[in-house]
């Protein structure tokens, strides 16, 4: 079967008048040409040589970085067409993408196109978005991502009102959490790709080519992670009855574990064009007691694979920023020093992070700051793609494990600030199994130097900075009684020292004075507005959570702790005074659609945050997948709690 050549991309990455970076997938190497047409403006033809990295990750899938500086920079709050071409070879012929792919191109548009906002107006942002997540009763179950390109298409006659950019905040694939379906869609995808085999250490698999043909233990895989004493303590978690092992997820039938895995999940989540080369149909593979699960599972799958070409169309035409949370790389990932004594300290069970880091590197961290990475660790990252499980691959599992360079800056105006909550953890220093601060002292006292001279800020932190007050307490419980893997005791006032440093970072007298902080991973969406009780001139300080893209907080629980909350930690409740947020007041915004108080939104979907000229919110939405828009307002009536 011949393979089309654009597998995955354009996916617009950082862009500014004057350098512009493209990511894309293809099945075999090529030339590129691109050609912009700002409106009423000369237009510019490129062809890219020497600001094009190539790296090839099986016989028919390579990955593009265009970093392309420009002689003439682009205008910016204007419509910026462009054509991006390819062809094989020096004598070949320029093919134009949209040719081969007209889905990628909006009503009445006969190019690609953009826009480079002087000042940020708007921008689309959430997290967590899972292919099979399935829809329930009174569930706006979908995919945000969706929603987010409907909002595109809604303002295509004025693409200059468009967002400035999409954050996607964390969990953008489920290395750990995967459907038998995408499993089976994968490994028929890598047969058609032709990748590599993969010596995979600590199994008895001869190798990946095993995993994927032979032996690929659908729904089975939990049984090959490591025995580790720590991986047999199975937890029971809060409320739902699900089981969980301290290295990975309560779903972990079916996790990822070679590179090649990883890197086609990328393909089939982004893009609707690797699906012409793979199905779902059940293979005999899969035992017999799991057949009821694949079927249910295969619905929610085509429904997602069904959307996919409106995600394609999107991501071409808006900036898309990105940050891992734990699923991109597997669940409570560095939630202790335990954890990671004990993943790390097994050979098996750090390939598979590894793997899903290297995939990372590739397909995400690698367009947010190309400068971030040397060209030295990039020849590395190559040399680990095409020969997986050789002393390459292991040296770059080893550096990017201990890289401290993920978190970068985007000079939009107010400038776009994302922080890496996850590989510079403040370990416990009383006991390890207790859960390691988001951020050390130092990367906190870094992140306070770059905050330094702005007068507005947008933050993005995975975790919320100030997230309900009720949850983070039961987490506080449960890691009391040395179970904080039960409940994912993973937020910012988990830990002593992270906690009180992060607060006195807001009380600096050179913090921004509007500080907008844009969160994701817990699954419900909500937004405070923050002052200091004890500064005349306290900064803005608002915290925006939009959660999950395709991801869900179950409902009937989240309605019991919503108004809990509401109950214990009320304005005149005690409570609040042991609390390390007693210095400030919290204003819940209430959204619209409440009838009984409710400050929490559970529903699939995507944040829109509209600011005026000083960076301040001037309207926050969650635009749900299932059309419904839901506005937090400010109401005199509100309460502080």
């Amino acid at each position: 079967m011949s393979i089309n050549t654009l597998l995955a991309g354009p996916v617009l990455r950082r862009m500014q008048s004057e350098r512009i970076t493209l990511w894309l997938a293809t099945s075999r190497p090529v030339q590129w040409r691109l050609s912009l047409f700002p409106d009423k403006h000369d237009s510019q033809v490129h062809e890219i040589r020497g600001h094009c990295r190539e790296l090839k990750v099986a016989e028919h899938y390579y990955i593009h970085l265009i970093d392309l500086p420009l002689n003439m920079p682009l205008p910016a709050d204007t419509w910026v067409g462009y054509e991006l071409s390819y062809k094989h070879g020096a004598d070949g012929e320029w093919i134009n993408l949209t040719q081969e792919s007209p889905h990628l191109l909006y009503p009445g548009r006969s190019t690609l196109g953009f826009v480079i906002h002087s000042q940020v107006r708007s921008v689309l942002h959430g997290s967590c978005r899972k292919p099979h997540y399935a829809r329930k009763e009174d569930s706006s179950a979908g995919d945000g991502l969706v929603r987010a390109d409907q909002h595109l298409l809604e303002l295509a006659a004025t693409p200059t009102e468009w967002p400035a950019l999409l954050m996607m905040g964390g969990d953008q694939i489920y290395t750990d959490d995967v459907a038998g379906p995408m499993l089976v869609a994968i490994h028929r995808l890598l047969n058609e790709l032709n990748s590599p085999a993969e010596p995979l250490p600590g199994t008895q698999l001869h190798s990946s080519h095993t995993l994927h043909r032979e032996q690929p233990h659908y729904y089975t895989r939990d049984q090959l992670l490591p025995k580790t004493r720590a991986n047999k303590d199975i937890r029971t978690v809060l409320f739902t009855g699900v089981k969980k092992p301290v290295f990975t997820t309560d779903s972990a039938r079916n996790h990822l574990i070679s590179l090649s895995e990883v890197m086609a999940m990328y393909l089939l989540v982004w893009s609707p064009i690797p699906w012409r080369y793979t199905d779902m149909t059940i293979p005999p593979e899969v035992p017999t007691e799991f057949a009821e699960r694949y079927e249910a599972q295969l619905e929610a799958m085509e429904e997602f694979v069904a959307e996919l070409d409106c995600v394609h169309r999107l991501m071409a035409h808006i900036p898309v920023a990105m940050m891992f949370d734990d699923h991109d790389i597997t669940d409570d990932w560095n939630l202790s020093a335990e954890w990671e004594e004990t993943a790390y300290g097994e050979p098996f069970s750090r390939r598979i992070i590894g793997n899903a880091l290297v995939a990372y590197l590739v397909c995400q961290a690698w367009g947010n700051a190309p400068e971030n990475f040397s060209d030295d660790m990039m020849k590395r990252c190559d040399e680990a793609l095409q020969l997986p499980g050789e002393e390459a691959h292991e040296d770059l599992i080893s550096e990017l494990i201990a890289f401290r360079g993920w978190q970068y800056k985007w000079d939009t105006k107010p400038a776009l600030m994302v922080i890496d909550t996850r590989t510079n953890r403040w370990r416990s220093e009383f006991n390890p199994a207790h859960p390691s601060g988001l951020m050390d002292w130092e990367s906190l006292s870094e992140l306070q130097q770059r905050l330094l001279g702005h007068d507005a800020v947008l933050l993005v932190s995975p975790a919320p900075i100030f997230g309900v007050k009720l949850i983070e307490t039961i987490q506080k419980v449960f890691t009391w009684f040395g179970k904080p893997l039960m409940v994912d005791a993973e937020n910012w006032m988990a830990h002593r020292g992270a906690a009180n440093t992060l607060l006195n970072l807001f009380r600096h007298g050179k913090t921004p004075q509007n500080f907008v902080i844009l969160s994701g991973d817990v699954h419900y969406s909500f937004a405070y507005q923050v002052e200091l009780r004890s500064k005349k001139n306290s900064p803005n300080i608002w915290q925006i959570t939009s959660s999950g893209f395709r991801n869900e907080f179950p409902r009937k629980l989240l309605d019991i702790l919503d108004r809990m909350n509401r109950w214990l930690y009320a304005p005149w409740s005690p409570l609040n005074w042991f609390t390390k947020r007693r210095k400030m007041r919290i204003v819940p915004r209430k959204p619209d659609h409440g009838s009984r108080g409710e400050r929490l939104v559970n529903g699939s979907g995507v944040g829109l945050l509209t600011l005026d000229a000083t960076g301040a919110p001037l309207k926050i939405t969650q635009l749900l997948a299932d059309g419904d828009t839901i506005e937090f307002r400010k109401r005199m009536e509100d309460e502080a709690h």
